[in-house]
């Protein structure tokens, strides 16, 4: 009983400090972004490098206003892209078919989620690009493109989420359902997806960090242009793009603005992270108490 007792000693105080190491190294992150890119907010100002429109380290400005609009726009047009074709994808593959069909469903998604993003962004480039620029004008690097390349890298992620979510609905509300006389449709539509809900929810927010935080697939595609797009066929760049095409000759500060500029991308993160956190939070307690 004491080996026992010590085991557990032992493999508690590890897992607990295997998770402060990660926290830890986090906030070493973090910190060292916000310490580099602190000259820029004070040497430029804050607001004038949030709002300033041109971006050219050149002539020593530093707008991010436009990039995070582009960053926004092709994150935003990939979840409404991917939002419904995997929830629809995990509802049948939950709901709907067969053994052997999930079986062999589950596998080929998984597949998906393992291609490097510079496969996606070199199919996008020989593929996609042209068909943009053939049938809508234009260079065919644009949101649209970007937007598109993005939900198929983020459909696994939802898909498998949202797909566990699903199962793990307790079974009883089904066959309760089903025992009312609700069709199966009605049954998935009222009882099922309501109670998965909040799973729902943590799929498309991880969904939408993988997205907004996606660079060698978008700089391949959105023809990284730093003005605001006037449609979804203009070209953009997105901040981590911004990030990954000049930090290699970036100096002085011009270095520190792109540090800003990471520290502008995770502010962008964590507020949209609270957001659909609050929502998640919201949808439970409605399920909890028996709202839905």
């Amino acid at each position: 009983m004491k080996k026992f007792n010590l085991s557990e000693f032992l493999i508690e105080k590890g897992l607990l400090i295997t998770a402060l190491f990660s926290i830890f190294i986090i906030f070493i992150i973090l910190g060292f972004i916000f310490i580099e890119g602190l000259p820029a907010f004070k040497g430029y100002g804050f607001f004038q490098f949030l709002s300033g429109l041109i971006w050219s380290p050149n002539d020593g400005n530093y707008g991010v206003f436009s990039m995070i609009i582009g960053s926004l726009c092709v994150t935003v047009f990939a979840l409404i892209i991917s939002v419904p074709l995997s929830i629809s994808c995990a509802i049948f593959m939950a709901e709907v078919a067969d053994v052997r069909i999930r079986n062999f469903l589950k596998p080929v998604i998984q597949t998906l989620s393992g291609i490097p993003s510079v496969v996606y962004g070199f199919f996008g480039l020989i593929v996609f690009v042209p068909i943009v620029r053939f049938y809508f004008g234009g260079s065919g690097f644009s949101i649209f493109t970007a937007g598109i390349i993005l939900a198929i890298m983020i459909l696994p992620t939802i898909i498998s989420v949202s797909f566990d979510a699903f199962c793990s609905v307790p079974h009883e509300y089904k066959e309760a359902s089903l025992g009312l006389g609700a069709t199966n449709w009605q049954t998935i539509r009222s009882v099922i997806f309501p109670a998965a809900l909040p799973g729902i929810v943590t799929a498309v927010i991880l969904g939408m960090g993988r997205a907004i935080g996606e660079t060698l697939a978008v700089i391949m595609v959105a023809g990284n242009v730093a003005k605001i797009p006037g449609s979804l066929f203009s070209p953009v760049r997105t901040l981590t793009s911004n990030i990954a095409l000049e930090m290699s000759y970036a100096t002085g500060l011009h270095h520190n603005a792109l540090f800003a500029t990471a520290v502008v991308l995770f502010l962008i993160i964590v507020s949209l992270l609270v957001i659909a956190n609050y929502i998640q939070r919201k949808y439970k307690m409605d399920v909890g108490g028996g709202t839905l």
